[in-house]
């Protein structure tokens, strides 16, 4: 009995397909019977029916030949016979490229050739591959843990690293690792010095973490306000102190410029790429002369900012701000209660025109570059935390070559 030949239409019109859909059924029993006759002759002369069927079943054999070839010359279109978009796609995958044993050697050759160009991408520029990962919004690898001590050493360069842009302006950063602002800043557990209770230290810890927020952190300050809230909160009896820097803020110059204290940006310049602002750094206290407790504290800023017309390019400005608070108690010390004593800062300042004497920070963007003269002091890296920084007028060397932003 002759086998069933698969008709217009069949899920078996697709190469290796299984029987499917058939001729018309009352031109294949015609056949069959024909096939079947008594004397076991089969018709000298096919009918015209038959002959009709005939070529039509050529003519379909023509259409699915033609439609492989489409199927191996690439994007596989639909037969004559189907309506458009109709999916046949588990039959044409188990039957692709003579069986699943040869398609998927391919395939497993495809995944080990990418996987070995994956880790020589990573070794070259990690956080670019980074942010492929699920989950790996450009630029948010794993955070650091809080900074309890100096580090011994800078953090690496990235061999090829990230250019930032506004939608991810510390890509190729290590600040890229660091806590958010304000919760950059973890106090340590107060405790007692000599005679100074605990819930006095840790009064002056809660009141050096706003003054370093609003001295550094604070929008409206970083964008060219007065620091009326960090200004506040230093003893007026400071005397000198206090009057400098509030004279500085009215008449900046280049010898008395606030920007040593407060961080400030020229708001008509550039604008904050984003409203993320990396902080790291610590606090300690320990027992100073008279024992007289000392909070020390060392935090570096990493600013992302853009031209204030707009457009996409990011300079980042580094930061690193050291503050010594004295906590003076008892009857025998004169203080205002409730405000900070200052005893000593000092200050960093990365990516900045330096001696501008306006009170503001002036980040450098790459054409700013090529229009100065270029720095010829010594080369340092801002990100470095591993050396403390001298207290008092900025440190020599102030206006050098920064290696990094």
């Amino acid at each position: 009995m002759p086998s069933r030949p698969p008709t217009p239409g069949s899920d078996a019109d697709e190469p290796g397909g299984e029987a499917g859909r058939s001729v018309p059924d009352e031109v294949w029993e015609r056949l069959v019977e024909a096939c079947e006759a008594p004397d076991g002759s089969a018709p000298k002369e096919p009918s015209a029916r038959a002959r009709m069927v005939t070529e039509r079943l050529r003519k379909l054999d023509e259409e699915a030949a033609r439609g492989q070839r489409r199927r191996f010359r690439g994007k596989r279109e639909p037969e004559p016979w189907q309506p458009e978009g109709r999916r046949t796609g588990p039959a044409w995958q188990e039957t692709e490229g003579g069986g699943r044993g040869g398609r998927l050697g391919r395939v497993g050759t495809a995944i080990g050739a990418t996987a070995v160009a994956l880790a020589l991408l990573y070794a070259l520029n990690p956080s670019f591959v980074r942010s492929w990962m699920p989950g790996g919004e450009p630029g948010a690898p794993e955070p650091l843990p809080a900074e309890t001590a100096a580090p011994a050493a800078a953090p690496e360069e990235e061999l090829l690293p990230d250019l930032p842009t506004v939608d991810a302006p510390f890509a190729g950063s290590p600040a890229l690792r660091w806590a958010d602002g304000a919760d950059a800043i973890v106090l340590p557990e107060a405790t007692a010095v000599g005679d100074v209770p605990a819930t006095a230290i840790e009064a002056a810890l809660r009141r050096t973490k706003r003054f370093l927020v609003a001295a550094n952190l604070d929008r409206r300050v970083l964008m060219g306000a007065e620091p009326t809230e960090a200004l506040d909160l230093m003893d007026p009896l400071l005397g000198e102190t206090v009057t400098e820097l509030r004279k500085a803020l009215a008449e900046p110059t280049v010898e008395n410029d606030p920007k040593w204290m407060f961080t400030r940006f020229d708001r008509d310049e550039v604008r904050l790429a984003g409203d993320v602002v990396k902080v790291r750094g610590r606090m300690e206290v320990t027992e100073g002369e008279r024992g007289v407790p000392r909070v020390r504290a060392d935090y570096t800023f990493v600013y992302p900012l853009a031209r204030a017309e707009g457009g996409e390019e990011v300079a980042r400005t580094i930061v690193r701000r050291s503050l010594e608070i004295h906590v003076p108690h008892g009857p025998e010390w004169e203080y205002t209660e409730g405000r900070l004593w200052v005893a000593g800062y000092g200050s960093r300042i990365a990516n900045d025109v330096c001696e501008s004497g306006d009170g503001f920070i002036h980040p450098m963007f790459v054409a700013d570059r090529y229009a100065r003269p270029a720095p010829s002091g010594p080369e340092r890296d801002p990100y470095d935390r591993s050396e403390p920084i001298a207290e008092g007028k900025p440190d020599e060397g102030q206006c050098g070559v920064v290696t990094r932003t």
